[in-house]
């Protein structure tokens, strides 16, 4: 009861606080309108005035007689809102006053007063607000001025000012011309507004109270139905149940209640003891989690890249690791989940070595897990991967300022493409909720296709690249599908906070769904689906890896002897595939410029470029291409001297060892990409350098540089900046870069890859205990609504005579 009436206090105060708030605000505000109004209303009724007394006063003016003209004034200034007037001579003089008139107000300071935008004077009585009216006429004799009979009492009562023109509307003789005879001042009573004004704030504050009060029932009402279910809190509304009578289980839940809060518990001190200070991510800690949280259920991995390839070559068949972020950080789950990891089999071996299922075990020799390849046509591939996911989705998604191509026959290649693999993830399934992990781009219509065949699977999906602004995604022609696609994830995952917001705004602009800001959640179709930012990263090297490395000064001997470098020579290098949104051709420009700002170092600084060829298919991709050659070409020309070549381009595949052997003998390691998810090179060449040497030169619009702040951030469009990076790299103390790199080894080795994949299986084992829980209630409230009703008629049947 009191816990119940504590957590609806917690909603009625801040709203009684709001209203409070809300009513400050608004009576200045009422007030304001509410002066303007009146103001109006003095004005139209001052003109009104005026023009009726026009005639007399132009006559009494002409006359010199003001006795008929004071007594008609005093009759007119018994109305309401009229509390005195007056009348003056064009030499500033008052001719005649009514008796109520404020005997201290001057004709000069009445003009003074009406020439002023609120017609608005305070005097001892209070505020007035007055108006002047030019008496308009031909004078018939001269004027004779006349003095007032009584004094104006000036502490009557709060009185308004008003000013107006007073014109003759008869006409005047043919030979004369009119002339000003006098103004005519009119003061109206203010003290019917402020009544009005107090009525009505007296009225807002009790309709606010009312209102507030009704949002508060509604309110309470909603949470009761949302609380304990529409139809049972109708039927408890009806029954006559108050909305602050505490929730009470029905007696048939309360073993299933007990069996729940202790297995909640039981995991709790689990998630804590493996949360334990001294406890690192490894593999053995994801598959204990696994074993605990995830216990006898299938992981299946889908992606578009496989993590072995099976290629002919000179003595047979040959395996190989593609160059891939998102490999290197999968696979090490994988070999901790021995789960089925399905892929497109691009290899020119890859059919020679499956099973008839179309499977083989991987790694090779070790077998930790199976690798299930797809087969797709040459025109599939070109539909489903060159043409939608890679001239449309990439660009979209990364803004690299190529435009997308969006084509009808390539959405619906990628339709059909997502659907086999949909299909591959039933058939491998070996249970009705297995968990799946979505791998990219590739496939953002997958979510739904299974979650269609396997309502209770737990499917996880990870976009391995940004997400634009709503705008920038509302270029694609198939946005809505796309999005309802992904909706179809128990959990949709990020590299970084930014991209969950843009995702989230995304939602909400082109579809009707229940956004949750605050639990990064959204509804949509009755499906809840969670929004988390999952830092991807990669596997720390053990011990024995690191040994068998060799010292950095053995492999630095060995790649400069390769090159053909000079021993003092301090080396750059920048590991990436052949893509536009890498940022080589900026990095190139900031190499060039640092050999003209400082020709000391031409000869001793050296720029390696590893760049791997990739979808050479598109136009784009080998336009960009020849570009990098030609520029490499042009600095080397330039700089260039026999034995000295200041960019080497090495396009071709590397092998993770050579990567390695490469970033244990830089002096530098540049990452410029234009925008980018997360960028692993950053962090596998911080994991290379255990001798805590080396200086990671990053760019600010890689999801790395988020945490990797001990680096040198750079804005890579600004080639300046770059370039004086390079140099304070270049110049950097050893002791210095010791004290960088010791920070971000930290950092990499904490939050490695099975941080990543810990944190997502953790939530995803969260949510397939409560989706059980919610199943078994389900079940439970539907067997005992069965049986009610059966036990009612059995009763009446009994009672029956």
């Amino acid at each position: 009861m009191f816990k119940t009436l504590r957590l609806q206090l917690r909603f009625l105060l801040p709203l009684a606080i709001t209203l409070v708030a809300a009513a400050y605000l608004a009576v200045p505000l009422l007030d304001q309108v509410t002066l303007r109004w009146f103001a109006r209303d003095l004005n139209s009724r001052g003109q009104l005035v005026a023009g009726t007394l026009s005639d007399n006063a132009a006559d009494a003016i002409s006359s010199g007689r003001y006795e008929r003209l004071r007594a008609t004034m005093e009759r007119v200034a018994q109305d309401e809102r009229l509390f005195a007037m007056g009348l003056c001579s064009p030499d500033r003089r008052w001719l005649v006053r009514t008796s109520g008139f404020p005997r201290e107000l001057s004709c000069q300071q009445a003009e003074t007063v009406a020439a002023q935008p609120e017609h608005r004077l305070d005097l001892a009585g209070g505020p007035v607000h007055l108006g002047v009216h030019p008496v308009i006429g031909t004078p018939v004799q001269p004027l004779v001025a006349q003095t007032p009979s009584s004094a104006a009492s000036s502490a009557a009562q709060a009185s308004s000012l008003f000013v107006g023109p007073l014109i003759e509307p008869r006409a005047a003789p043919s030979d004369a011309q009119p002339v000003q005879l006098g103004e005519l001042v009119l003061v109206h009573d203010l003290s019917f507004m402020e009544r009005r004004s107090q009525d009505t704030r007296r009225y807002l504050i009790v309709f606010l109270a009312v209102l507030g009060f009704v949002i508060a029932v509604i309110t309470m009402v909603v949470a009761q139905l949302s609380w304990r279910g529409w139809v049972n809190g109708v039927r408890a509304i009806l029954r006559g149940e108050g909305l602050l009578t505490p929730m009470v289980p029905a007696p048939e839940l309360a073993p299933f209640a007990e069996e729940m809060q202790q297995r909640l518990r039981d995991l709790e001190d689990e998630y804590r003891r493996l949360q334990g200070p001294e406890s690192e991510w490894t593999a053995e800690r994801l598959r204990a989690l696994l074993h605990s949280q995830l216990s006898g259920d299938q992981v299946i991995v889908v992606s578009n890249r496989e993590p072995y390839i099976h290629e002919h070559g000179e003595n047979g068949v040959v395996v190989r690791r593609p160059a891939s972020g998102l490999v290197t950080a999968v696979e090490p789950v994988m070999r901790a989940c021995s789960g089925t990891w399905i892929a497109h089999g691009s290899g020119s071996a890859d059919r020679e070595v499956v099973d008839a299922q179309d499977r083989v075990a991987v790694p090779p020799g070790h077998d930790d897990y199976y690798l299930r390849r797809i087969w797709l046509s040459a025109e599939e591939e070109r539909g489903y991967y060159f043409g939608f996911a890679n001239e449309g989705l990439w660009p979209l998604c990364h803004v690299a300022h190529v435009r997308p191509i969006f084509r009808e026959n390539d959405w619906e290649t990628y339709k059909a493409v997502n659907q086999r693999f949909a299909d591959a993830v039933v058939a491998e399934a070996r249970s009705e909720d297995p968990v799946v992990l979505v791998q990219d781009y590739h496939f953002a219509l997958l979510p739904a296709m299974v979650r269609e065949k396997l309502p209770q699977a737990t499917i996880l999906t990870f976009w391995h690249i940004p997400w634009p602004n709503p705008e920038s995604f509302g270029i694609c022609p198939w946005r809505k599908e796309l999005l309802q696609g992904l909706l179809g994830s128990t959990i949709l995952g990020f590299h970084t906070r930014f991209h969950c917001r843009n995702f989230m705004e995304t939602v909400d602009r082109y579809l009707e769904a229940r956004i949750e800001q605050e639990h990064s959640t959204i509804s949509f179709q009755d499906k809840e689906t969670l929004v988390e930012a999952y830092p991807i990263s990669i596997e720390w090297p053990a011990p024995a890896t690191v040994a068998g490395w060799g010292p950095v000064v053995d492999c630095r001997q060995r790649v400069f002897a390769r090159l053909g470098l000079a021993e003092d020579t301090c080396l750059a290098v920048g590991v990436d595939r052949f893509d536009y949104t890498k940022g080589i051709l900026e990095r190139l420009n900031a190499v060039e410029r640092l050999l003209e700002k400082h020709p000391e170092w031409v000869g001793r600084f050296v720029f390696v470029q590893v760049a791997a060829p990739t979808r050479s298919s598109l136009e784009e991709y080998r336009s960009f291409q020849d570009r990098i050659e030609r520029m490499s070409q042009r600095i080397n020309e330039r700089f260039g001297r026999p034995g000295y070549q200041p960019v080497h381009l090495l396009a071709q595949h590397h092998e993770p060892e050579q990567v390695n052997e490469l970033f244990r003998a830089a002096n530098i390691c540049v990452v410029t990409s234009l925008h980018d998810g997360m960028n692993l090179v950053s962090k596998e060449f911080v994991a290379a350098r255990d001798d805590e040497q080396g200086v990671l030169l990053l760019s600010r619009f890689a999801g790395a540089a988020r945490e990797l702040t001990e680096a040198l951030i750079v804005n890579p469009y600004h080639v300046e900046e770059t370039a004086d990076a390079l140099y304070q790299a270049a110049t950097m103390p050893s002791a210095e870069q010791r004290e960088r790199m010791a920070s971000l080894r930290s950092t990499v080795h904490e939050f490695n890859v099975y941080r990543w994949a810990g944190h997502m299986l953790s939530d995803a084992a969260r949510w397939r205990l409560r989706a059980r829980v919610e199943a078994r209630v389900r079940r439970l409230q539907q067997s005992t609504d069965g049986i009610k009703p059966h036990s009612k008629a059995a009763h009446t049947t009994r009672d029956a005579p």
